[in-house]
């Protein structure tokens, strides 16, 4: 080799040393980006970029990791770049984040153009679909905004402190204060100490009051608590961990879990691993349902529709768990939902990304209606959020007073408990369906025309509906306030029912209007005016048949309804056998009508009866004319005269 060559190739040598040392130190961040640890990730992938050297995969890592790590500035700063100068190797999530992240540093109009990107580049991501057909999102915030006034949480430290539940007169919350864990214990996605769970007495205004919760807390993080009404159950969020040591599921990923810890002897003793959790996806940031039946919390766990969904798992009565259920598309988006809470009057709060927001996480209710999760979803506005993240809402109703968190300006550290007081109560829209039949009372003929109004607590009719063929109606109303069903129909006196602020199960109301007047005159068939069925006999019978029966009840009705009415009860039979026996046979069925209704608490002195045997057939079927069996039934019948 020449001296020319040899000095060429080490030249050559020289140059490369450079790329190679670029390509280690980007594989080591590369390593510490897949294990969730984002801090070191970011002081590596920012080393790198200092230098000069650029590619599409180091800026989305590291704009993710400035995203996961809540640094919305350097997200969006570096997401600009990439957008900018790579959009041909882009999937929509990044303009998602991007938006996201504009959004948080109240960059609104950039980041609704970039949505709108996002938008043209999928059609059928729900996300897309939201911002499509909300355009005016930020406007609706503003109508919730308003209604918390914040307050100060005494014990907010310089470090990170956040999701606070009730637990007994005080609170339970996460916070990284301990600062003296040793460095191998530090939490390398953020670079803080690790989390442990405090407990405080929520009305004192002494700093001495903060103690960890004792027998919970290991060396790693412990976070997001729910506890049992009677204070003896514990659920709370730890890193994946056995024996002290931390368990890496597939590619060396270290999950959450939610463990159980029981009071014995005054004391957290028992702490179990729940059989929803696993070692290959996070169960975390527990919540109960007011009746403590059901467990909430945030996965990533098979069947999820995001980065993460809220489920909830039956707890059973011997404290087994039923199987995971994902709360749905209406709840939950393609990117994250997580800490659930649920207030006494089944008000699921959470947070997420995914639906329209300020910026950030955002938190967001929705009413459970009928034990289903169909909405609508509602963001509580502002003071309680922000353009950065805001999350581990939790609400009394009865006090009207909460406490969240939010990485917020102007905290004491990196997240801050915040409480605050509930002026005025979101409003959920909540549609009953009422459906019905209307009869009259006597007869139970189905009215035809009969209005059904639903009227407000004011007396300003809401909705009205027309009884058709069948005699029913179909109206809804609005069951956050009470409502009046009033049915009316022209012959009839009105009937209505109260209906007050409900769930908003369907309800089922008949209806059954009495007459004002019977409209006749001496002389008149009842029977006929309140369109009874005509009495009828059995051949060569005169006792009261089961579907007769019946029908003279309802002409007891109307003799209970009118004390004044007065009637002839006069019976007939058919044209078969001598005329003078079935003289005495009408006279037997008339008699036999009278005495039931005796029987059945009318007066005798306002029933007279008469029988006319075969003097008055209803139709041809006179001495020697052959008829069906159906025909000679039509003359054995009663009827029922109007005398007074």
């Amino acid at each position: 080799m020449t001296k020319k060559s040899l000095l060429l190739c080490i030249l050559a040598a020289l140059l490369a040393l450079p790329v190679v040392a670029q390509e280690r130190l980007i594989n080591k961040g590369n390593e510490k980006y897949q294990d969730y640890s984002f801090t070191p990730a970011i002081d590596i992938y920012q080393r790198v970029l200092d230098k000069g050297y650029v590619s599409a995969d180091l800026l989305k890592k590291l704009g993710n990791a400035y995203y996961f790590n809540s640094d919305y500035d350097k997200a969006a700063e570096v997401y600009k770049r990439l957008v900018s100068e790579y959009p041909d190797d882009l999937t929509p999530d990044y303009f998602f984040r991007y938006s996201q992240s504009l959004k948080s540093i109240a960059k609104y109009e950039e980041s609704n153009k970039v949505m709108q990107q996002f938008v043209a580049m999928t059609g059928h991501d729900e996300r897309a679909s939201r911002f499509s057909s909300e355009a005016d999102y930020l406007e609706d915030i503003e109508k919730n905004s308003g209604r918390y006034t914040l307050k100060p949480f005494a014990y907010n430290s310089p470090y990170s402190d956040f999701a606070p539940s009730y637990y007994r007169d005080g609170l339970i919350f996460s916070s990284d204060r301990d600062t003296g864990n040793l460095a191998r214990y530090r939490h390398t996605w953020t670079a803080k100490d690790f989390l442990d769970l405090y407990k405080v007495n929520a009305d004192s205004v002494s700093l001495e009051k903060v103690v960890k919760v004792e027998n919970v807390n290991s060396r790693w993080h412990e976070s997001t608590t729910a506890v049992t009404p009677d204070g003896n159950t514990l659920y709370f969020t730890r890193n994946n961990e056995k024996d002290g040591k931390l368990v890496k599921g597939k590619n060396g990923i270290v999950r959450l879990k939610i463990y159980r810890a029981t009071k014995a002897e005054g004391e957290w003793l028992i702490i179990e691993d729940l059989p929803i959790n696993s070692d290959a996806y996070s169960v975390a940031n527990p919540a109960l349902s007011p009746d403590g039946k059901y467990l909430y919390f945030a996965s990533d766990m098979p069947g999820t529709l995001g980065e993460s969904d809220i489920f909830r798992a039956k707890i059973n009565d011997d404290g087994t768990f039923g199987s995971p259920e994902n709360l749905g598309p209406v709840i939950n988006t393609e990117a994250r939902e997580t800490f659930p809470y649920i207030t006494e009057n089944e008000i699921l709060y959470f947070s997420s990304d995914g639906h329209l927001g300020l910026g950030g996480l955002d938190v967001f209710a929705a009413k459970i209606l009928r034990d289903d999760f169909e909405g609508p979803v509602k963001n509580v506005g502002r003071p309680v959020n922000s353009p950065k993240d805001d999350f581990t809402f939790v609400f009394r109703e009865d006090k009207k007073e909460g406490y969240f968190a939010s990485n917020r300006e102007g905290g004491m550290g990196a997240d801050d408990i915040y409480a605050f007081v509930e002026n005025e109560p979101l409003q959920f829209e909540c549609i009953q369906q009422i459906t019905g039949t209307v009869r009259d009372k006597i007869s139970n003929e189905l009215l035809v025309g009969a209005n059904v109004k639903v009227i407000d607590e004011s007396n300003q009719e809401i909705q009205s509906s027309i009884t058709g063929d069948e005699g029913t109606y179909a109206l809804t109303c609005d069951c956050n306030k009470g409502n009046f069903v009033r049915a009316v129909m022209q012959g009839y006196i009105p009937a209505e029912e109260y209906l007050g602020a409900s769930d908003g199960k369907p309800r089922i109301i008949d209806f059954y209007l009495e007459r004002e007047t019977v409209t006749g005159g001496y002389g008149d068939d009842l029977a006929k005016l309140l369109q009874l069925s005509t009495i009828y006999f059995d051949f060569d019978k005169y006792n009261i048949r089961p579907d007769a029966e019946v029908e003279i009840q309802k002409v007891i009705a109307a003799m209970e309804k009118y004390p004044s009415l007065k009637l002839k009860v006069n019976s007939h039979t058919d044209s078969r056998g001598p005329d003078a026996y079935n003289l005495w046979l009408s006279q037997k069925r008339a008699e036999s009508t009278v005495n039931y209704m005796v029987a059945k608490g009318i007066s005798a002195d306002r029933l007279q009866f008469e029988g006319y045997g075969e003097t008055k057939l209803v139709n041809q079927c006179s001495n020697g004319v052959k008829c069906t069996q159906e025909e000679h039934e039509l003359n054995r019948r009663s009827e029922f005269i109007i005398l007074e």
